[in-house]
């Protein structure tokens, strides 16, 4: 298309040969796009999601390899008293997001996620369901974050008074901390977090 229109326009006059080829190859760039219903990411937005994406797939790959049965563990060697379990720290994570990204949204946050939260979850099939929720909502306000609303006044029980950008820096920070913490689970049942596996060869 983009080729046929500009052939045609080679017999026109000189400056106006110039402003419609570069009417063209605007519309040709911009076409890719509208074609995919997407836009450029806003800056802030992409630096951002990156580093949320990271340890979204980092976390939902460590929740599924944990196998069902194991979701009840917790160390009991070393310093472990009153620890969450596996199960009970995915569910905590997944509160926690519903937490930090309600009060960006200056909704009431979900109740008690230092104990799981409401949610009714209980099999790691429901827990890993939650979780794949509370991040997904997540990228959806961090994807619309720009550099006019990040430092939005935000916060709340979970937060405290903080930003938009605040309360995202927060909640990547505290899922990574609870990955960690999860890392170290895993390993003690012999489950090599799939993030730390080395790349198949090709």
């Amino acid at each position: 298309m983009t080729v046929s229109l500009l052939s045609g326009i080679m017999g026109t006059q000189p400056r106006l040969r110039r402003r419609i080829t570069g009417a063209v190859l605007t519309l040709s760039l911009a076409l890719p796009f509208a074609a995919f219903g997407q836009t450029p990411a806003d800056p802030m937005a992409a630096t951002l999601l990156p580093r949320y994406r990271l340890i979204t797939q980092s976390f939902l790959a460590l929740a599924e390899a944990m196998p069902a049965d194991k979701y009840t563990f917790k160390p009991s060697s070393g310093e472990f008293k009153d620890v969450r379990s596996f199960g009970e720290q995915v569910k905590h994570v997944a509160c926690g997001n519903f937490g930090f990204f309600n009060e960006i949204e200056k909704k009431t946050p979900p109740s008690h996620c230092e104990t799981g939260g409401p949610s009714s979850a209980k099999t790691k099939a429901e827990i890993v369901a939650y979780l794949r929720e509370a991040f997904a909502y997540g990228e959806r306000l961090v994807d619309a974050t720009t550099a006019a609303n990040a430092l939005d006044p935000a916060g709340g029980p979970y937060g405290g008074q903080s930003t938009r950008l605040g309360l995202i820096t927060l909640a990547i920070w505290h899922a990574s901390d609870h990955y960690g913490q999860l890392v170290i689970y895993s390993r003690m049942n012999g489950i090599v977090p799939p993030a730390s596996r080395p790349a198949p060869p090709r």
